[in-house]
């Protein structure tokens, strides 16, 4: 919750708005610089070519004739000269009379035309833009025809620059408004998503994301927040399941052990062999406790991943071994296949069997089977018997711990409930399932254990 508390909406937000900034004003000053540059550039080309169309009109002109007064505007331009070789001026536009020659200026040999620029006082600062054009009159002789045109305050002043600016201040403001908008927008689910999980606690794992109806990556991350919150909902659930069904289970046999210490220190004149019947019974008590601890130490280790062993293990011989060893009220039937080999832990695995067979044995009225074959990619054992049965509705407790029917406690009193518990647990830890269900061939109940086979490559893990 203390990363979620720093790395809060609004400052990602800013960081945002500030990156978005930081990529768009380089390029956008660069462009600036190019659209100034190149206005000024148009503007100027624009003012040079109206002053030569002006200059062509009056050098057409006075090809043929003088002019009897002053030189009237052409092409929209007023400041005109006609400037002889002498440079004196011999005819002028009325803004022009009595002025000295625009620009010293003249074209080269070879040319006809030349560009300049003058800043003459007179003209209150204006700049002017100056085309040349030499001319051979009848009129006048050789002549040079002037014509000016004055640059604009938008192009000599600060103001395209200014203007420019102020441009680029606009588009980065409505950058950073639109990056900031974007970006709180972006953010909303996540700021959702964070006060939700702000609200819960571990007493309160009900609780559930908000799911955004972005459809995007915010929205898958809301389902996998709330898939990883069931799990841990689920898992809380086992755990308190499992202390209050422990703590039941291990008070059982400390009650009946501390009851007959009591009994036997209340008695004043206790029958002769009464310590040691009280002695025996405490041993079958305290033996039921070591099973009852062994078997959670076990379910702990499950619980933690810690399966230890990865060797290959062949499932018929285990069944084999374990069936001619074993001391059974009733008939046991083996019929191994060939090629079950699993990779395993021995003792895990024989632990199942033997958790398997105690089971059938319990409910048998006269034979178990036990089969291994392999089906697919996986080897299956199955432990048949020819009891009642076990009725469908209750197929998946028997595997919950410390869960037992009332015909299994009837058969087995002093059974914990954990052992198929511990089997299944076992089978998933090695990537396979535990499944119950009715025998077709005994007519009772039937186990059935399902693991990769060791060529597959699956297994309970690389544990020593």
């Amino acid at each position: 919750m203390g990363m979620l508390r720093r790395l809060r909406p609004r400052s990602i937000r800013g960081r945002a708005t500030a990156g978005s900034l930081l990529i768009v004003t380089p390029p956008l000053v660069l462009a600036l610089v190019l659209v100034g540059i190149g206005a000024e550039h148009e503007g100027a080309r624009a003012r040079y070519d109206r002053a030569a169309e002006a200059a062509r009109q009056v050098s057409t002109h006075i090809g043929t004739r003088a002019y009897e007064g002053p030189v009237p505007p052409a092409a929209g331009v007023v400041r005109i000269q006609v400037v002889d070789a002498r440079g004196e001026v011999v005819a002028a536009s009325s803004a022009m009379q009595g002025r000295a020659p625009l620009t010293a200026a003249r074209p080269g040999d070879g040319d006809f035309l030349v560009e300049d620029s003058a800043c003459p006082g007179g003209e209150r600062g204006a700049c002017l833009s100056i085309v040349g054009l030499a001319a051979g009159t009848e009129a006048y002789g050789p002549v040079v025809v002037y014509a000016a045109v004055a640059d604009s305050a938008a192009a000599t002043g600060p103001l395209l620059e200014v203007g420019l600016a102020c441009v680029g201040v606009l588009v980065l403001v409505a950058v950073g408004w639109m990056a900031w908008r974007g970006a709180g927008r972006a953010l909303r689910p996540v700021d959702s998503i964070r006060r939700d999980l702000e609200r819960m606690s571990a007493q309160d794992l009900g609780r559930r994301l908000t799911i955004p109806s972005t459809g995007d990556e915010l929205a898958e991350l809301a389902r996998t927040g709330n898939a990883t919150l069931e799990r841990l909902d689920r898992a809380m659930d086992r755990q308190r399941s499992f202390v209050s069904d422990a703590s039941h289970e291990l008070r059982n046999p400390i009650a009946g052990m501390r009851t007959r210490v009591e009994v036997e220190l209340a008695d004043p004149d206790p029958e002769p062999g009464a310590a040691r019947r009280a002695l025996e019974g405490l041993l079958r008590d305290v033996e039921r406790l070591q099973r009852i601890v062994d078997d959670l130490l076990e379910l702990a280790r499950l619980d933690a991943d810690a399966a230890a062993g990865g060797a290959e293990v062949d499932l018929a011989a285990m069944v084999l071994e374990e069936a001619e060893r074993r001391v059974a009220p009733v008939e046991i039937v083996v019929e191994p296949g060939e090629g079950a080999r699993v990779r395993g832990d021995r003792v895990r695995l024989g632990r199942v069997l033997t958790n398997l067979l105690a089971n059938a044995e319990r409910h048998a009225r006269e034979r178990v089977l036990v089969a291994v074959r392999t089906e697919g990619g996986a080897a299956v054992m199955e432990v048949h018997d020819d009891g009642a049965g076990i009725p469908e509705a209750e197929r998946e407790r028997i595997f919950e711990r410390f869960a037992r029917l009332s015909e299994s406690r009837r058969r087995d009193p002093g059974g914990s409930g954990l052992g198929l518990a511990i089997s299944r647990g076992v089978a998933e830890a090695g990537g396979g399932t535990l499944t119950a269900g009715a025998s077709p061939l005994l007519g009772g109940a039937v186990l059935v254990m399902r693991l990769p086979l060791a060529g597959n490559g699956a297994g309970t893990g690389d544990g020593g």
